[in-house]
């Protein structure tokens, strides 16, 4: 049996609720410094807010992954935005908006409202630039971060406009998941998925409900080497010309830490087990062949605010979590905007998860699932003792 390198999964990544008071907004008590914070209202209608430490924090850095819109296009500095990571967390800031609503608050921290946030660390801002026309290596400058235990990296790069050409991902291993989006251009492009369950011939769109295409030819139809992505041609949503325009994160499989793959449905309550050598803390599912079904964000146990007990807190607010326990049955869409819905029974378990519903969007008979799933305990630790999921 192959051991985990990870014990403590929250060193690298953790998800985490809090429900809004609209004063002081701190987020603290993460298990690592985050360089990659994705977060979202669960039981009100606002745009996801991604936004990084490669790219800086401000109302002008935040995207969402439900829109097409480049950095700025989200009228963050509206509602509320993140202002800056910290050593375990990171702060917000009100937008300008000032009515009955409170609505200057709705991104961050709205009075009544409930969040949650995914969180990543990488190489705490410290990039590594690759130029290409002197290092040899790929076509395309790229700039990144790393984090080579967890198999993580942020990066940026411009498009040259040339098919087939390739920019440095900083994994030092093959990629198993890279998400690119157009953060400067002034018409809106979709983020651009390559999930290696599909491959490289096959794109998908995150901010979208279709299926797996090969119409756009996002990835050359090209699989990512150890150190290279290949991109399309010009006007794709991976590799228009431009001066550092286009945004990359890129993942790679971690036993016991982080897994990205497939699975089939089988359309019974009874559902398929995905085994994983983990216990998740966030699994997201794409229906690769139907369109039409929206990518699941699922959550586990966050009974009081922290992927684990003693995990994050709002200073000056209280949290709010999900009751511990299976099943999981609240998802949020990557896709959309939406409030949570309840209706997807998925038991968490200590080294998988098991969909118990036949909702098409994650279990269809016949059709490929995408997923992608991040640990909060080991099933064996690195020392193969085994783990029960805390």
């Amino acid at each position: 049996m192959a051991y985990t390198t990870i014990n403590e999964p929250r060193d690298y990544f953790e998800t985490i609720i809090w429900t809004g008071n609209g004063g002081a907004k701190t987020i603290k008590g993460l298990g690592h410094k985050p360089d990659l914070i994705w977060s979202k209202t669960r039981n009100k209608t606002y745009n996801h807010m991604l936004s990084d430490s490669s790219r800086g924090f401000g109302a002008d850095k935040e995207l969402g992954s439900n829109s097409t819109a480049v950095e700025g296009g989200l009228s963050a500095e509206s509602y509320g935005y993140k202002s800056g990571h910290t050593a375990d967390g990171w702060t917000m800031v009100n937008g300008n908006t000032d009515d009955a609503d409170n609505q200057e608050d709705g991104n961050t921290n709205e009075p009544g409202v409930s969040y949650v946030a995914w969180t990543w660390k990488a190489n705490g801002a410290t990039t590594t630039t690759n130029d290409a026309s002197s290092t040899g290596i790929g076509n395309i400058d790229s700039t990144f971060q790393a984090d080579t235990t967890s198999k993580f990296s942020i990066g940026i790069y411009g498009g040259s406009g040339t098919a087939g050409h390739t920019f440095k991902h900083g994994l030092d291993v093959k990629p198993d998941l890279v998400i690119i989006k157009n953060i400067t251009d002034g018409v809106g492009h979709s983020w651009a998925v390559y999930h290696s369950g599909i491959g490289a011939e096959y794109g998908m769109q995150l901010n979208g409900t279709d299926a797996k295409s090969d119409g756009p030819i996002w990835f050359n139809d090209t699989e990512p080497t150890t150190a290279l992505v290949s991109v399309g041609a010009s006007g794709s949503a991976t590799n228009s010309a431009g001066t550092n325009n286009r945004l990359f994160y890129a993942f790679a499989n971690v036993q016991g830490f982080q897994k990205h793959g497939t699975y089939e449905g089988n359309g019974n309550a009874d559902g398929t087990f995905t085994y994983l050598g983990f216990k998740p803390a966030f699994v997201m599912i794409k229906n690769a062949d139907g369109a039409g079904d929206e990518w699941v964000m699922l959550t586990g146990d966050i009974a009081t605010g922290g992927g684990h007990p003693g995990g994050g807190v709002v200073t000056g607010g209280g949290n709010s979590g999900h009751a511990a326990g299976n099943p999981v049955t609240d998802a949020l869409y990557a896709n959309s905007s939406g409030a949570e819905t309840g209706t997807f029974t998925t038991d968490f378990l200590s080294n998988g998860f098991k969909i118990k519903h036949t909702s098409g969007a994650t279990n269809t008979d016949g059709e490929t699932y995408l997923y992608m799933a991040w640990a909060e305990a080991p099933f064996v630790t690195s020392n193969g003792a085994p783990v029960n999921g805390r």
